[in-house]
């Protein structure tokens, strides 16, 4: 899971979404090594269906963003590091919020 030659580095707030994460789930794993762009689930960091919850109770606490399960975009909003971080900004951009 450590970041390769070639791969994308995490940006400042891929990083601190990432912390939490790893605070939040207790991962085994250091935030600055979560690669961007792999997957969340399964193969990726492993998450199941109970992290995605947890996950969605940390995003709604720290940063006001409600994620929903019964949302057809879930799926692509939970794909990532990126992803997540990318559907955070979007949302609070629209809710004239800042990072």
């Amino acid at each position: 899971m450590t970041t390769q030659p070639g791969e994308t580095l995490q940006t400042p707030f891929e990083r601190e979404i990432a912390e939490h994460l790893v605070d939040v789930l207790q991962l085994e794993v250091a935030p600055e090594e979560i690669v961007p762009d792999d997957p969340l689930f399964v193969e990726g960091l492993g998450l199941d269906s109970i992290d995605a919850l947890e996950v969605a109770l940390m995003i709604s606490r720290v940063y006001n963003v409600t994620l929903s399960s019964d949302d057809p975009n879930s799926r692509r909003v939970f794909s990532s590091l990126r992803a997540l971080a990318s559907h955070v900004t979007q949302v609070r951009e629209k809710a004239g919020q800042a990072e």
